[in-house]
């Protein structure tokens, strides 16, 4: 049976797959795949196979927002262009408007969320497809999203932590942050309710726990009014207690107006890094312009000269190093997470200022006074 990707090449040869330009149709040139297996979260796949792809690539799985399309971001994020410039495939999931009227993925619904059930369960089977059928190297698998896509890629890390190498969540929320609609909301805001402690055990829980944990990726901006960026900071933390980490970085530097925190294993490695850009919405942050311009402006596509995406992917490993030192100021440790706590509300910021400092039990008699007092949902 011939290939996916020989599959593409045929059908691009004789005319009848024509792929499209960025914003030119929903699925820019991504091919659609049926029949890829266990699908119980009714969700569509496309496909991208580069020209020339050669036997065990590296498989990007990239989830859109709410309101978009699969393909159309994939393409406008650059990750299509850099498929073909680097020799990955690409998988892009796409929520069905059955399942959600925005377009979001369930983030924050149980069955969509729980190993071997919805919507995960079907983005696993994806991947399982992709790598069966175009022979992909399964030690090299990583997950990518943007808000609720992002908040979807902590999902899939934290319920197939032995399927992904590293992932990446771009203005989006922690594993486990919220049940349901209601909480999902607050959560969006700064309110979520649920400790540190409490969301690394929610994802510790949500599977049988690997070798190797993922590494991850964070980034947000720091004008983001839709998903405060205060869920950037405690997705890292709930990461870093995952690989048995402290809750603060082990540095911060400062290039630009972006604000990058890491922590380091035992050797030295880079297993977390946090990206706060000073002044961004809510969108993947773009460097449209330039000598190496990538991605398209759209909504929730943002110029902000950087490209996450190429970041991500030197992140990753998969993209070489930039040539140059870009020239990072070091900055206090706890400089980035204040800045981005600053834009949740009150009663979030003083629980951030005293998580790393006071037991587990004072701070819930902290919490529920700023609840009383109607700082804090």
């Amino acid at each position: 049976m011939a290939g996916l990707g020989e599959t593409i090449g045929r059908l691009r040869k004789d005319g009848r797959l024509k792929p499209s330009r960025p914003g030119e149709s929903g699925d820019a040139g991504m091919v659609e795949v049926r029949g890829f297996g266990s699908n119980p979260g009714a969700l569509r796949m496309l496909a991208y196979v580069p020209q020339g792809c050669t036997t065990g690539a590296p498989l990007v799985v990239v989830l859109h927002g709410c309101t978009q399309r699969a393909g159309s971001h994939a393409a406008a994020a650059g990750w299509l262009t850099l498929a073909d410039r680097l020799g990955f495939l690409v998988v892009a999931p796409e929520q069905d408007v059955q399942n959600n009227p925005n377009r979001c993925f369930n983030w924050f619904e149980a069955g969509d969320i729980t190993r071997g059930a919805g919507e995960a369960a079907s983005i696993y089977s994806m991947v399982q497809h992709m790598l069966r059928t175009q022979d992909g190297d399964p030690a090299r698998v990583f997950v990518t999203g943007l808000s609720a896509g992002g908040a979807m890629a902590a999902v899939m890390l934290a319920t197939y932590p032995e399927l992904f190498s590293a992932g990446a969540v771009i203005a989006g929320l922690p594993y486990g942050v919220a049940q349901g609609m209601h909480e999902a909301f607050g959560a969006m805001q700064g309110g979520g309710s649920r400790s540190d402690r409490e969301l690394v055990a929610l994802a510790a829980s949500a599977a049988p726990r690997p070798e190797q944990t993922p590494r991850l990726s964070v980034w947000h901006g720091g004008a983001d009014h839709t998903v405060q960026s205060s869920n950037g900071v405690a997705l890292a933390r709930q990461w870093a207690g995952l690989h048995g980490l402290a809750a603060q970085p082990d540095e911060v530097e400062e290039q630009r107006g972006r604000m990058r925190s890491v922590w380091r294993g035992s050797d030295g490695d880079v297993l977390i890094e946090m990206n706060v850009l000073a002044g961004l919405g809510h969108g993947v942050p773009l460097a449209t312009t330039g000598d190496d311009p990538l991605g398209v402006v759209a909504p929730f596509m943002l110029e902000a000269n950087v490209s996450s995406s190429l970041e991500i992917s030197r992140f990753w490993g998969i993209a070489p190093p930039a040539i140059a030192d870009p020239g990072w100021n070091k900055t206090p440790a706890e400089d980035q997470l204040h800045a981005a706590e600053r834009g949740a509300p009150l009663g979030q910021q003083v629980m951030a200022s005293v998580a790393a400092h006071v037991p587990e039990n004072i701070q819930q008699v902290i919490a529920k006074a700023l609840g009383a007092a109607g700082l804090m949902r």
